[in-house]
C-alpha cells in the first residue's frame, strides 16, 4: 500500500483517470482505492460514502471539461458562448466516454435524488452562465423578449435543444446558432 498521504486531490485525479478509461459507472471505493494504491479506508477519509465519491468526482470532471481549452471565458454575444459550451462539452465527451450521458444514472436507487440535485446544481450553473452572456449581450433586439417569452425562458428552452442535441451526440450546432441568431438578433 501506499505510504504517501493521500490526498483528497490525488483521490480525485485518479478518478477522472478511471473515467477516462472505464466511465463513470467504474467508479467506487475498491476502484479508486487500488488506482491509488491505498487502502479502501484512506478513500472513506476523505469520502464518507459512494454517493459523495461520485459527486465530487462528476464536479472535478465537469471543471475540467470547462477548463480545459484555456480560453477565455468572456463572451461578446450569445452564439458565440453557445459554440464554445458545445464544442467544450464534445471535447469532453471524447475524453470521457459516456460521462455526459450517464452521470445522472449513476446513483444507487436510494441517492437518485441527490443526483438529480447535482445534476440540476451543474445544468443551472450553466444556463445562469448562459443567462449573465445573453443579458450583456449588446447585439439581442430590445424587442427580443417580453412577458411570455423572458430571457429566462428562452435559455431554458435553448438549453433542453442544446442538451437533446448533445444526447444524439450531432456533430454540430449551425442549426441551433441559426435559430438563436433570427430569434434574438
Amino acid at each position: 500500500m501506499n505510504n504517501i498521504v493521500t490526498s483528497k486531490e490525488m483521490i480525485l485525479c485518479e478518478s477522472r483517470k478511471i473515467v477516462m478509461e472505464k466511465g463513470i459507472s467504474a467508479i467506487n471505493m475498491r476502484t479508486v482505492a487500488n488506482a491509488c494504491v491505498v487502502a479502501v479506508g484512506s478513500i472513506y477519509n476523505y469520502f464518507p460514502s459512494k454517493t459523495e465519491l461520485i459527486s465530487a468526482t462528476v464536479e472535478d470532471v465537469w471543471k475540467d471539461i470547462f477548463h480545459m481549452s484555456g480560453d477565455s471565458f468572456e463572451f461578446l454575444n450569445f452564439t458565440d458562448c453557445l459554440l464554445w459550451l458545445f464544442e467544450s462539452i464534445k471535447k469532453g465527451c471524447k475524453k470521457y466516454p459516456g460521462f455526459f450521458t450517464l452521470h445522472s444514472m449513476i446513483f444507487a436507487s436510494e441517492d437518485k435524488v441527490k443526483g438529480r440535485q447535482m445534476m440540476e446544481h451543474y445544468f443551472g450553473h450553466i444556463k445562469q452562465s448562459l443567462l449573465n452572456v445573453l443579458e450583456h449581450d449588446t447585439n439581442v433586439r430590445s424587442d427580443a423578449f417580453n412577458d411570455i417569452l423572458t430571457a429566462d425562458e428562452f435559455v431554458n428552452l435553448i438549453f433542453t435543444t442544446f442538451t437533446s442535441m448533445l444526447l444524439q451526440k450531432q456533430d454540430h450546432c449551425k442549426t441551433l446558432l441559426e435559430m438563436v441568431s433570427r430569434c434574438i438578433y
